[in-house]
């Protein structure tokens, strides 16, 4: 069988079209008349070759057997019906979440609206069950991939899904989606649809073992119903996905209203049941977080994660927690804690210099910060993957870790290659002089002076701004720059809107922002679009640092590359140790549980899953509504 590659294929015409002309009159007279279709292309398999799986696990094998009847979150005999009311801070202007132009897109789409080939077990480090593909074939290289489509998968409007539409939308997200996918897709060597419902990707070469999780994942849209010369602009129009829901109503920046589509194909489906049992799910925003706030309050939303520890300390208080209307929660999982901070922008000449960014961190007093503004409740962060065994503090670097990071003599220093780093501890008294000593001494040696009150070099005085969006991470910046004056530098917080925000982040207008960086249990090709060299400079990437880093990319490679759970380790802890070594940022604070508050009207499944993060998406797909 011949593989088409993919710089061949011609979107306009040609022969492979009147070929895929061929194949979709034969698959269609086949469906017509209940006959195989006569000369079909087969699957392509070698004599080696796999049978068709259940499942893909990104290490080992998968925890479900290929007859589970549900994922161990999930609560097969939930209630049907219902509205659920959720707000989120923010704003919106899109319904398209997959273009350049998706900063401030409507939350709640992907899952709900479009689905992927496979599914997700949240209960898993990185594993993805049947859902538009029923099965998959793939070689113990991973270098072909293969998914076998379910004949009964329909987009919202009735209209099958076929292997056109995969192929659609892996061309269409490859060249106008977001970087992230560009950058995964445009590592596939050739794609081809063999027949109506199979798919076959040619990975030789790539040497990437995630990537075919990363097609599986990948959203299937409707060819018949995708506008691609608009695709790249954000709109408002209803998009049609293969979802169990569909957009009812949307007000713009305020409200998107999901109705449950009673003929979803694929609600039996072991991956979906028990999933999606809201009748309607209202999402409403809200332009800051006290209003937020005020309306779980007053009896207008059925559910809250909570992220402030001041209100979780003391601002649950009112009529509805008293008489047993709302109850709070706190959960905790073993996903690991990621990584938040004041972010640096190394594009910038005044943070080129790494002993600077390290100086400036030892300013930042989390002792009396936790205390003072968030009763104590956070945990200082440590490592990228903190709280997990993918994290390196505290721990040596093993042998095998060493030897990943032979050929880049001074990327990691020796104290976080022992282990031994932490982020510096203050006194807690707000105005600890012997770290700012500290840290003017580091200053000293690479050239800072104290001239006229202003930290100085070569004469020009070390200013920046820090972005910030919303009221709280106002409050901490200037908390920030109120001890970063004591050395003699002048931080100036600037507050901007949603929009703006999102605007400056994409095309990296900003000298220092907070940025977050969600850690899974299975780190991969997104690191790719968060510290990878080739992201420094393609905007909208999650590359916020601007690191460019032979040293990174090899450990990116090496973790992508990783057959057993050792191997992975060993790379996403020699990662870690990189990472933390360039003071690309000050660390912040995570917390180590989950805090939710929600109406005794609606119930979630005892199990939560393992590796969820947050552990329930913001629609709530687990739980119900009982009657």
């Amino acid at each position: 069988m011949k593989i088409r590659p993919i710089p061949a294929r011609d979107p306009a015409g040609g022969a492979e079209q009147r070929m895929r002309g061929r194949r979709a009159l034969c698959f269609a007279l086949s469906l017509l008349m209940s006959v195989p279709c006569a000369g079909a292309a087969p699957s392509p398999q070698r004599p080696d070759a796999p049978r068709p799986t259940h499942a893909i696990a990104m290490h080992g094998a998968p925890a479900l057997p290929s007859d589970f009847d549900h994922f161990p979150y999930a609560e097969p005999l939930a209630t049907k019906g219902g509205k659920l009311r959720v707000g989120l801070a923010g704003a919106f202007d899109s319904l398209n979440p997959f273009n350049l132009k998706s900063g401030s897109a409507a939350q709640g789409l992907v899952g709900n609206v479009f689905q992927s080939l496979m599914a997700r077990s949240q209960d898993e480090p990185f594993t993805l069950y049947g859902l538009i593909a029923r099965s998959v074939d793939i070689d113990p290289a991973r270098s072909q991939v293969t998914f076998h489509l379910d004949p009964k998968a329909r987009f919202s409007d009735g209209a099958p899904i076929t292997a056109d539409d995969v192929l659609f939308s892996f061309d269409l997200l490859k060249t106008k989606g977001r970087p992230q996918q560009r950058v995964a897709y445009g590592l596939v060597k050739s794609i081809d649809a063999p027949d109506a419902h199979t798919v076959h990707y040619d990975l030789s070469g790539v040497g990437d073992r995630e990537l075919p999780l990363i097609l599986a994942i990948m959203p299937v849209l409707p060819k018949h119903a995708t506008d691609v010369e608009r695709f790249s602009d954000a709109t408002l129009a209803k998009p049609i996905g293969s979802g169990p829901y569909v957009i009812a109503d949307v007000k713009v920046g305020e409200r998107v209203l999901l109705r449950r589509n009673k003929d979803y194909w694929g609600a039996d489906l072991p991956s979906q049941r028990g999933f999606n049992n809201f009748d309607e799910v209202d999402i409403q925003y809200f332009r800051d977080g006290n209003s937020l706030f005020e309306a779980f309050k007053a009896g207008l939303l059925d559910y809250r994660e909570e992220t402030s520890t001041t209100r979780w300390a003391s601002g649950y208080d009112f009529p509805a927690i008293a008489d047993g209307r709302v109850v709070k929660e706190t959960l905790k999982n073993d996903n690991p804690k990621g990584m938040e901070g004041f972010v640096f922008n190394t594009r910038r000449p005044l943070f080129k210099d790494i002993r600077l960014r390290e100086a400036l961190g030892m300013m930042f007093d989390f002792e009396w910060v936790n205390a003072n503004l968030y009763a104590g409740l956070y945990t200082r962060t440590k490592s990228f993957f903190d709280e997990s065994e993918l994290s390196s503090s505290g721990r040596p670097a093993s042998a095998a870790e060493r030897a990943l990071l032979a050929p880049f003599p001074g990327a990691v220093r020796e104290d976080i290659l022992e282990g031994r780093w932490r982020p510096p501890v203050n006194d807690g008294s707000g105005r600890d002089r012997e770290m700012a000593k500290r840290a003017l001494a580091l200053l000293e040696s690479a050239g800072y002076t104290i001239d006229g009150g202003a930290l100085r070099k070569d004469g020009e005085p070390v200013s920046f701004e820090i972005m910030v969006k919303d009221r709280n991470q106002e409050r901490l910046a200037l908390n920030y720059a109120s001890s970063l004056q004591r050395i003699g530098v002048d931080a100036r917080v600037r507050l901007v809107d949603e929009v703006q925000y999102q605007r400056r982040r994409q095309k990296f207008d900003f000298d220092m922002m907070l940025g977050q960086w969600i850690a899974s249990a299975s780190p991969g090709n997104e690191q790719r679009m968060r510290w990878g060299s080739a992201s420094a400079d393609q905007e909208s990437s999650f590359n916020l640092a601007g690191a460019a880093s032979p040293a990174i990319d090899a450990l990116i490679a090496a973790l992508l590359a990783a057959t057993s759970h050792d191997d992975f380790v060993t790379a996403v802890r020699a990662y870690d140790r990189v990472l933390l070594s360039g003071f690309y940022l000050v660390p912040l604070f995570h917390a180590s549980e989950q805090w939710i508050a929600h109406s005794t009207d609606i119930a979630r499944p005892p199990h939560v899953p393992r590796y969820g993060s947050p552990m329930f998406g913001p629609t709530l797909e687990s739980w119900w509504r009982p009657r």
